[in-house]
């Protein structure tokens, strides 16, 4: 009796199996926009960034690329928002993330904001000295804010944190990114679906 209903419950469930992965891709799709636009709006800075070895990431063929990343990001990102061509977009962006990961995060440890709180900052593979220091240096930074500055206005739209940079959002979209590449764009909510016998004669769904 319980297995039936178990069965009849999830059976009616999968008519919406398409839900959580639009909402991967309504998740996605703005973040990678913001940062193909953000690539886009300042491109000759982004290309000196790659290819500087001294203050950048040393890369070459930078312009390429440069190039490369920023259409993957605004472009992917559209397609993403729409569910079209979802598994093909998925992988550029899933080797932007992974370039980002090693190439500028990676030396950060785990977490995107200091927390020496967190059992991430202590005593893992990805630790980051900086990140136990950050409470004295934030500490300071507060004490010299409410002497000197208006304190209560600077943290009227949220508290002051320190930025680790770590590869926790790199890794979180990437992996986002990995679910869209092997389900898609998701049943009855994308492009990719109404598309789909064409989409799947080409390996697409």
């Amino acid at each position: 009796m319980i297995k039936q209903l178990y069965a009849n419950l999830f059976k009616k469930l999968s008519v919406a199996d398409g839900v959580p992965l639009l909402l991967l891709r309504l998740y996605l799709a703005p973040v990678m926009i913001q940062a193909g636009w953000n690539k886009a709006s300042s491109f000759s800075s982004i290309v000196d960034w790659f290819g500087n070895e001294d203050y950048g990431l040393g890369l070459p063929f930078p312009l390429v690329l440069a190039f490369l990343a920023t259409a993957a990001e605004l472009v992917g990102g559209i397609f993403l928002l729409f569910g079209l061509l979802t598994r093909l977009v998925a992988i550029p962006l899933m080797v932007t993330m992974l370039v980002a990961i090693f190439t500028v995060h990676i030396d950060n440890g785990w977490l995107a904001i200091a927390d020496a709180s967190s059992w991430l900052a202590d005593g893992t593979i990805l630790m980051n000295d900086s990140v136990m220091a950050a409470p004295e240096k934030l500490s300071a930074a507060k004490s010299l804010l409410q002497t000197y500055g208006n304190y209560d206005w600077l943290t009227s739209s949220g508290s002051l944190v320190v930025l680790n940079n770590g590869i926790e959002f790199g890794a979180t979209y990437f992996v986002m990114l990995l679910v869209l590449f092997f389900y898609g764009g998701g049943r009855y909510v994308s492009i990719d679906y109404f598309f789909r016998p064409k989409l799947q004669d080409n390996g697409f769904r």
